[in-house]
């Protein structure tokens, strides 16, 4: 038998951003494939919704409501986490502007969240992951949300290019650091998916026409596309992978 399993029975994952859109895939997902959940997002209302779903599934999920650019309650809610094996380090944002146009509050705001916010939760979660004294044998994953445009540029994208390639570049260093526990670290680098957030940018049809036009396959992914490459990642399925990314793409980054 050569097909390993994409189960993450009985493991505990933590999902940043979860309330909508990739995070709230992604937890389902790893809820469908046997993990119990945590989740984290701003909207309280969100959480419970996905904390529903994800109950109906028979799994456990417990959610709290954090900006996760706050340190001092991200660390808050990491003191009540005794157990932790799957983290997907989703939350992030975007602000399109030209280069000479970005201001200094948006560009610190998109970092804080997109390179800060990550690198603090990825440390705090993997202090958690190398409390339990079988890490070694029982392994651990963790995913880091990037992009597309953390492997190529784009109009109107500098900082978001600078934040996404930050995260790969985080992904390389931590996979290295964190091997001898058998922590992997891996990234998840999707084109244009169909999210609320991207819907409001495909408003613009000139804008939806030219994505279209630049992905070869001629479609956006999907949440599942993303949900079920995170879930790969996560089980031992992909117990050879570390440092790398799954790029999901279409073809954009193949031209």
């Amino acid at each position: 038998m050569f097909l390993k399993n994409l189960s993450v029975k009985n493991k505990t994952a933590l999902v940043t951003g979860s309330g909508k859109g990739i995070g709230k895939a992604c937890a389902i997902a790893l809820a469908e494939a046997g993990a119990n959940l945590i989740i984290i997002s701003r909207t309280e209302k969100d959480l419970i919704q996905v904390q529903k779903e994800i109950k109906k599934l028979k799994k456990k999920c417990t959610y709290y409501v954090c900006d996760v650019t706050n340190l001092i309650d991200i660390k808050k809610i990491f003191s009540k986490i005794s157990k932790l094996d799957i983290l997907v380090n989703n939350a992030g944002t975007n602000r399109p502007e030209y280069f000479t146009k970005i201001n200094r509050k948006d560009m610190s705001e998109v970092v804080d969240l997109n390179i800060k916010a990550s690198f603090d939760i990825a440390q705090l979660a993997t202090r958690i992951m190398l409390k339990s004294k079988d890490r070694k044998k029982i392994g651990g994953s963790i995913i880091n949300i990037s992009s597309q445009l953390g492997k190529v540029g784009a109009p109107l994208r500098s900082v978001y290019n600078m934040t996404k390639f930050g995260i790969e570049g985080l992904t390389k260093g931590m996979a290295v650091d964190l091997a001898k526990h058998n922590i992997r670290v891996n990234s998840v680098c999707p084109t244009f998916v169909e999210t609320p957030m991207v819907k409001k940018f495909f408003k613009d049809k000139n804008f939806k026409k030219s994505v279209i036009q630049n992905i070869p396959l001629g479609k956006v992914a999907t949440e599942s596309d993303i949900a079920t490459a995170v879930v790969y990642l996560a089980s031992n399925a992909s117990s050879m992978m570390t440092g790398s990314s799954l790029v999901i793409d279409g073809g954009w980054t193949a031209k």
